[in-house]
């Protein structure tokens, strides 16, 4: 418990950055117009994969006998993955809703 409070004393002002810029995502998420959800989504999606890349370089810097980082690093991988392609399928099944039917 000593050290959470010496690590919050120490890092004050990056704890308040965090939770303002929680209120302003939300206000801006919030006021964000229908229409735009999709590209927004898919501009997401496309920023996602830099996790990927991220969790790469960090396995890659991992020493290969600590096997805990290399098990995380692969799981963030995965995760990573999913959640990029995850994404681009909702992206497409929403876009799909816009085309004229036949």
């Amino acid at each position: 418990m000593e050290q959470l409070l010496s690590f919050a004393g120490e890092n004050i002002n990056m704890i308040y950055i965090v939770i303002l810029s929680v209120f302003v995502g939300i206000e801006v998420i919030s006021n964000v117009p229908s229409i735009l959800h999709t590209p927004l989504m898919s501009g997401a999606n496309a920023i996602h994969g830099v996790v990927i890349v991220g969790a790469i370089i960090v396995m890659g810097h991992a020493d290969p006998e600590n096997f805990i980082a290399l098990i995380l690093g692969f799981i963030a991988v995965i995760l990573g993955t999913l959640n990029v392609v995850g994404g681009f399928v909702v992206t497409d099944r929403m876009l799909e809703m816009f085309k004229k039917k036949k």
